[in-house]
């Protein structure tokens, strides 16, 4: 077993070195996509009334930045609203008045929350609850509003006709 070491040491070492970097690309791709809370992070709830589009890891903004990410959604069993549990950086001092929406990046863009930052004195701390939301809008149902919009300019179907003596 010894001889078999001495031969190859060359390829055990490249070999150590390929399972090292793939340890090390691993933890710093989940870092950068912000794949685990951080430690110390903020966890608040939002309610809101449609949260079509958000999952779990999806990014929470303000500013277009993002300072946070989703880490849970349930059923509130009495409203019938989606809780969204929240995990905010823990530098991010956000006023305990501030609204949440759900938006996207455009049209074929992800969805993510978007904070508007409030003007209470008092920050959001662990545990708070977040009810000044707005839900994600139903893309497919204004673009079937706007396409069946009835025109002022056309008669009506089967409306009467008007003769003139």
């Amino acid at each position: 077993m010894r001889s078999i070491l001495r031969e190859n040491i060359g390829e055990a070492l490249v070999g150590l070195l390929v399972v090292i970097l793939a340890i090390w690309f691993v933890m710093f791709a989940w870092d950068r996509t912000g794949g685990g809370e951080r430690p110390g992070s903020i966890k608040i709830t939002a309610i809101f009334p449609n949260a079509s589009g958000v999952n779990t890891g999806t990014d929470v903004r303000i500013s277009g930045l993002k300072v946070g990410s989703v880490t849970g959604l349930s059923l509130d069993p009495q409203s019938y609203q989606v809780k969204v549990a929240i995990a905010l950086n823990p530098d991010v001092k956000l006023p305990a008045d501030s609204s949440a929406s759900v938006t996207s990046e455009g049209l074929l863009g992800s969805t993510f929350i978007a904070f508007t930052p409030g003007g209470n004195p008092v920050f959001l701390k662990s545990g708070d609850t977040i009810t000044d939301t707005q839900g994600s809008m139903d893309l497919m149902a204004l673009i079937g509003q706007f396409i069946n919009k009835p025109s002022g300019d056309k008669p009506a179907a089967g409306g009467a006709a008007t003769t003139t003596p």
